[in-house]
């Protein structure tokens, strides 16, 4: 199993990061990486890449401001995510956590770094969102 951590203060206070990242439905609108969203269901949700490629998500735990965390799948990765709010007055640090298994043997060599790189754009890609 591959873990890749991503940890960021961002400029914005807990509610607005919280809201965005949370507000699945949205994700085509300022993440770079996806074509579009398809809510499921309320714990269920389908990301699709730009390539048009789907992951399915689902939800095991909301805490409100402070955590969420989701297991995910698609044809060459299993896994979950983890996400940990933390309020520091106007602005919020986030510390996202994957767990990833690859189902391809030939994958395994390239799923930290691909991780790495997908947590980079969404922090990227959360901080343009998030800008005035």
């Amino acid at each position: 199993m591959a873990t890749s951590t991503i940890k960021a203060v961002l400029p914005s206070d807990i509610r607005s990061v919280w809201e965005i990242v949370l507000a699945v439905e949205h994700y085509s609108e300022w993440r770079s990486d996806l074509s579009k969203t398809e809510l499921i269901n309320e714990k269920q949700f389908l990301e699709y890449t730009n390539e048009g490629y789907a992951t399915l998500f689902t939800v095991t735990l909301t805490e409100p401001y402070k955590r969420w965390e989701f297991d995910m799948e698609n044809s060459n990765m299993k896994g979950r995510w983890v996400g940990v709010f933390i309020p520091k007055g106007n602005e919020t640090e986030i510390d996202f956590t994957e767990y990833v298994t690859a189902k391809k043997l030939f994958m395994k060599p390239f799923v930290t770094s691909f991780l790495k790189k997908q947590q980079a754009q969404f922090v990227a890609d959360l901080k343009r969102a998030l800008a005035p």
